[in-house]
């Protein structure tokens, strides 16, 4: 197929994105050359406060760190460096998109070496972390950062349970009385069958632990809810997140995301978007990380948002703080909705992804002040967000055979084609650069994102960039946006 993308050198949101097309090699001199500018421009006046490092003069911009390797992280880099605050950018590890990203810097820390994060943001007088994944907050790296005081947008490892535990949540939605499915948790494969049994389907089969966004099966039938549980808890097929699991009703209706920033007990509501979990068009196949999302989601009514926030967000947010673990960072709840009724599916604490890269191209507000405000507990002193009225949609290319096994290191040719089209962003999520040229690196590769006055001209412009790649070895969903399209008509 054709299929394969790179940045857009377009303009979205009146912002220019630099062409992928172009080698690390090329990029280098150009980036030292503005840095230097930079540089002759621009005092920069570093103040210790508290053990903090605080980036005074020049319009108090901050430095930022963000943590992450896929499209979430690639958009967050993206409308980061757009802030008007915004200082010196880098990411860690970055792929082929973000490293040849306008003004971001992609350097070499490993996450799970905490010691290693925080000396590098102290040595680059770092003023905010972005964690990206959701492995990095369970394994406690907004802990490491916070007890050297650097302000991290994301939760601690107590806090990040919300998404690390399904039982956890599960637990803490029933004694808040947030409304969920009926649930139960096992650590027995014998007992969770029997309850399965007596349920009957379809039903819900979960790890407890992370899974990559995997972990869930969706059960039409009860032997195939047996066979989860077999999956699960006796073969190891997520390995540890397995040991336990929560088995819970099956609910219908209409799923859809939506995201608040949180901080200091007080959340702020962003927008909502639909994503695609299933690989196959029509909704059908294995659950994946997402084949595609967009933004706005027409099912969510700004009634309903607003019911969202009361009886879902801000119950959860004072919960967790009943609890012994304040949250900060960004709450994603996952959604499904029935008519007036909506009910939580889980919590993540991250942004999702692909959602994200939608979420970003809508967004007009100083997104480093936002979050850096979050971290420091002082949303009340954020204003009315700013959107853009547009749809975006992303698309995602993903390598044949996900979420299965599936070849990388395959190039990726066509993207400057792709990325000359108007109003396209090409996000990178499984990319790596070799000899100056894109190859695949992952499961979901790229992320097609366009805007448009409705979802049919914004999904229009994304499967033209998509079919402006040249990838035999990748695939996409035809149907994304298929609902809103259809309120459309």
């Amino acid at each position: 197929m054709s299929a394969a993308v790179c940045q857009a050198t377009t303009a979205i949101g009146g912002q220019s994105a630099a062409r992928i097309g172009r080698s690390r090699r090329a990029v280098a001199p150009l980036r030292a050359q503005a840095r230097a500018n930079k540089q002759r421009r621009v005092l920069v006046v570093y103040a210790l406060t508290g053990g903090r490092a605080a980036v005074a003069a020049s319009g108090d911009k901050v430095n930022v760190l963000v943590i992450g390797s896929g499209g979430r992280e690639h958009s967050l880099c993206w409308r980061l460096k757009q802030s008007p605050t915004c200082g010196e950018l880098y990411c860690t590890p970055g792929n082929a998109g973000i490293i040849v990203e306008d003004g971001v810097q992609v350097v070499d820390v490993k996450d799970s070496d905490h010691a290693a994060v925080v000396k590098f943001c102290k040595d680059n007088n770092v003023g905010l972390v972005v964690v990206g994944p959701e492995a990095p907050l369970v394994d406690g790296i907004a802990d490491a950062l916070i007890a050297a005081d650097i302000p991290c947008f994301g939760p601690t490892k107590d806090a990040a349970r919300l998404e690390g535990s399904k039982g956890f949540l599960k637990d803490l939605l029933r004694k808040y009385n947030i409304p969920t499915a009926k649930y139960e948790r096992f650590t027995d494969p014998e007992a969770a069958k029997a309850y399965i049994q007596k349920e009957g389907a379809p039903i819900v089969v979960k790890t407890d632990g992370l899974a990559a966004g995997k972990g869930v099966i969706v059960a039409m039938d009860v032997q195939t809810a047996l066979d989860a549980v077999d999956d699960m808890m006796v073969n190891s097929a997520f390995g540890s997140a397995g040991a336990e699991i929560v088995v819970e009703d099956f609910l219908d209706g209409e799923e859809a995301s939506f995201f608040a920033v949180v901080g200091g007990g007080k959340a702020i509501p962003l927008v909502g978007a639909q994503d695609h979990k299933r690989v196959g068009e029509g909704d059908t196949g294995l659950n994946t990380g997402g084949m595609g999302a967009y933004s706005p989601a027409p099912v969510l009514t700004p009634a309903l948002e607003a019911r969202v926030m009361k009886d879902i967000i801000q119950p959860t947010v004072d919960g967790m703080a009943a609890e012994g673990c304040p949250f900060t960072g960004v709450i994603f709840a996952g959604l499904m909705i029935e008519g007036d009724d909506v009910k939580l599916l889980e919590h993540n604490v991250r942004f999702g992804d692909p959602e994200c890269q939608c979420v970003m191209t809508r967004m007009r507000s100083d997104l480093v002040d936002l979050l850096l405000k979050a971290a420091k507990g002082e949303l009340d002193k954020v204003g009315e967000l700013e959107w853009s009225d547009e749809m975006a949609i992303n698309v995602v290319v993903a390598a044949e055979g996900y979420p299965g096994s599936y070849a990388k290191g395959e190039v990726i040719e066509g993207l400057d084609a792709a990325n000359a089209m108007d109003g396209v962003k090409v996000f990178h999520a499984g990319t790596a650069m070799k000899d100056g040229k894109v190859t695949s690196a992952g499961g979901r590769v790229l992320g097609v994102t366009a805007t448009g006055k409705n979802i049919t001209e914004a999904a229009k412009k994304s499967y033209a960039a998509v079919d402006a790649i040249q990838w035999p070895g990748g695939f996409v969903r035809r149907d994304i946006g298929y609902r809103a399209i259809a309120r459309e008509k």
